[in-house]
């Protein structure tokens, strides 16, 4: 029987690659930069397990690239990035490594919230340029978080460590939409919206943690925007597909938003160029599990899957 072999897309951490290739034959893609869709599509055929991240677009032509490849090991938790129903149809399992990067996005979540209420992107651009003139009772003057209602956009597990980290640690009021009631929410003393109108017209900050894909394309856009309160915040870490960033720039440039925190965007590593030039918006690129511990774990959840689908066991993580 010829030894299983794994196409990683790009590095992982040390401990992940050296576990891997102590198991299967590995190949890394040792340049750490994102591959070709021709390189990617040749790959469905010299491999059995393929092994992405989000800087891959494993579309329907990568995917009839060949027949080899088995499963698609994703190393995150989201996969709007490959198309599930071309899988489907030439047999592939798709996995994914939920759980382990909850509290690591949670964090970040925070810290632009934080940075974006603090001004504290606009406080370091303007010191390291040499522009600050010293302490004044009027300099950049943001908002305080203690009692102020933060608006979560969907109440899975990152939403809820977000929800919990800002009402317990900054004594903030919690309101969230989802499809349901959660009872996780009562912990939180969170007020349940149905309507997601009328949760950004209630909220001083929206953090959003819905899946990307269709049907939440744009979801936050002019409309939703202009239902937020004036002078209110909004903070993204879920997928950047989910905001209309034009809309966005236009809510900023006009002072009806505050400010907001962005950590993901719709064609990365491309940021949009509307945003670029505005003070009152946090740019992050794409850190929401960029700790140490984190990325491990995500690695070791990918080779668990990749594990159960050499011994045919079922796989934990299988989304499709």
């Amino acid at each position: 029987m010829r030894p299983l072999r794994v196409l990683v897309t790009r590095r992982w951490p040390e401990a992940v690659e050296c576990a891997l290739g102590e198991r299967w034959d590995i190949v890394v893609n040792r340049d750490d930069t994102p591959m070709t869709q021709v390189g990617l599509a040749k790959a469905m055929e010299e491999f059995d397990v393929l092994a992405p991240t989000v800087s891959d677009r494993i579309n329907e032509e990568v995917i009839a690239g060949g027949d080899r490849v088995k499963l698609i090991a994703n190393y995150g938790v989201g996969f709007d990035h490959i198309d599930l129903d071309a899988a489907k149809a030439k047999g592939i399992a798709v996995t994914n490594t939920p759980g382990v990067l909850t509290d690591a996005t949670a964090d970040l979540a925070l810290t632009l919230i934080l940075m974006a209420a603090r001004r504290a992107g606009e406080g370091e651009r303007e010191l390291r340029a040499g522009n600050w003139s010293g302490w004044r009772p009027t300099h950049l003057v943001g908002s305080a978080l203690k009692g102020k209602v933060l608006g979560v956009v969907g109440f899975g597990r990152i939403g809820q460590a977000t929800a919990e980290r800002a009402h317990r640690g900054f004594g903030m009021t919690i309101a969230y939409f989802a499809r349901e009631p959660k009872p996780e929410a009562e912990a939180l003393n969170a007020e349940y919206c149905s309507d997601l109108q009328d949760l950004l017209a209630k909220s001083d900050f929206v953090s959003l943690h819905v899946p990307g894909g269709d049907d939440t394309a744009n979801l936050i856009d002019a409309r939703a925007l202009t239902a937020m309160k004036q002078g209110s915040y909004l903070i993204n870490t879920a997928r950047g597909g989910v905001v209309d960033h034009d809309a966005l720039a236009e809510a900023l440039r006009s002072g009806h938003l505050a400010g907001a925190g962005l950590d993901v965007y719709p064609r990365e590593p491309q940021v949009p160029e509307a945003l670029l030039g505005l003070e009152n918006v946090v740019l992050l690129p794409h850190l929401g599990s960029a700790n140490a511990e984190t990325r491990e774990a995500m690695g070791m959840r990918a080779l668990a899957n990749i594990e159960a689908f050499a011994k045919g066991e079922d796989l934990p993580d299988r989304v499709a």
